[in-house]
């Protein structure tokens, strides 16, 4: 067996299992689940018959790993009228089966093992997958905690010099998950000049890009970078998906794009991976990509829920309307943090709440690792606000009564 897989931690959700195994919810209340980011809104109609109309034809043959040049050159549209980017859709756009598995085959491209103490950064907390993919790359994964003060933009700063001259791939998140805070001109700015001096390569997870709550849309990587003369994308390649902006997360569908030096590379990788997109996914891919009303509708639906469900829970825990995504990263109360022995404050407050009240909510250190002695995590809960406003108003309710009737 491969010797890194035993360097691989358990996934929250397999944790969340644990926490839970001796735990009997309340049978009077139907289960609320606020745990896993599984978008719920339904998934639009016209998708569902490019997905039908393309099954008589889509079956019958060998795709190639490239996609269509139909499907890249709708993803290139889509880039130049959401970011005001033109991308050349032959050698800058590449089709992946959804972000998640783009996310960690990207890892293995980049990542060079043979180089000593080869280093990957990522946020803390972060998107598990970039801590697995650093690990089976060989690589160390370097975490840098997020400001509390600051909306939880992440402390790049609080990385010394001699981490960035060993880092090989830097791992950023905007819209973040969990907290949500979107990342300025000035931090890509950064991040940039870093790149330069040290000659790695950033991998901007993008997925949440299309649900955001300010009047101005979140800045993209591919943006920030023609915005500071960086045309040439070099050393960037970003990631973005339809899983939450089309309510699509079982089509796994999405495409990378950015520096044609690195799609290059990653292609020969998926050739070899069998990345290939199956052509009934590419046509509804392609329908998708092409249409904004169904965006638009989908982001009223979050901000709507938003708005009511936010204001509720603000009366009993630390929380605050995030700047994108559809996760609220609300602190618990103290008095959690000695509620059970052995358990951090976060878990001891989702074992309560799932037994009282039939909520779940997923742990905030489960999403993060100890560093410099503390797991920023701690004493925070990750709810995904993805299903219908009542329920989620319903599980807001019950959280209220649950922390009121515990002062």
């Amino acid at each position: 067996m491969n010797p890194l897989l035993s360097r691989l931690q358990p996934y929250p959700f397999e944790r969340l299992r644990k926490l839970f195994a001796d735990v009997t919810p309340n049978p009077a209340l139907r289960p609320i689940s606020l745990g896993i980011g599984e978008p719920r809104h339904a998934a639009p109609d016209f998708l569902k018959q490019a997905l039908a109309g393309a099954l008589d034809t889509g079956l019958s043959s060998y795709p190639a790993t490239t996609g269509t040049p139909a499907l890249r050159e709708a993803c290139a549209a889509w880039v130049a009228r959401r970011y005001g980017v033109k991308l050349d859709a032959a050698t800058q756009v590449l089709p992946v089966n959804g972000s998640r598995e783009a996310l960690f085959a990207f890892a293995q491209t980049v990542i060079d093992p043979t180089r000593e103490g080869a280093a990957v950064v990522m946020p803390n907390p972060f998107y598990q997958i970039y801590e697995g993919a650093a690990l089976l790359g060989g690589a160390a994964p370097h975490y840098v905690a997020s400001d509390p003060a600051r909306n939880f933009a992440v402390d790049w700063d609080s990385v010394s010099e001699a981490v960035w001259a060993r880092t090989q791939l830097l791992f950023v998140c905007s819209p973040g998950n969990p907290a949500g805070a979107v990342m300025p001109l000035d931090e890509w700015r950064k991040l940039f000049e870093l790149s330069d001096r040290h000659g790695f390569v950033i991998a901007s997870d993008e997925c949440y890009s299309e649900i955001y709550f300010r009047d101005e849309p979140p800045l993209g990587g591919l943006e920030a970078a023609q915005r500071l003369g960086r045309g040439d994308f070099r050393r960037l390649v970003i990631f973005t998906s339809l899983s939450k902006r089309s309510n699509v997360p079982g089509l796994r569908s999405g495409f990378v794009a950015g520096d044609a030096a690195l799609i290059k590379p990653f292609l020969l990788y998926r050739t070899y991976h069998g990345g290939a997109m199956s052509p009934v996914v590419q046509a509804a891919s392609i329908a998708a990509w092409g249409d904004e009303d169904h965006v638009v509708d989908n982001r009223r639906q979050y901000r709507e829920k938003f708005s009511q469900v936010t204001p509720l829970l603000a009366q009993v825990l630390d929380v605050a309307l995030p700047d994108a995504s559809f996760y609220l990263w609300a602190g618990v109360p103290p008095s959690f943090a000695t509620a059970v022995p052995g358990l951090s404050a976060d878990e001891a407050f989702a074992r309560e709440l799932l037994a009282q009240y039939n909520v779940t909510v997923l742990p905030g250190s489960y999403l993060a690792r100890e560093s410099g002695g503390v797991n920023p995590g701690t004493g925070r809960v990750r709810m995904a606000l993805v299903a219908e406003p009542a329920e989620c108003l319903e599980a807001a309710g019950r959280i209220q009564s649950f922390l009121s009737q515990r002062a």
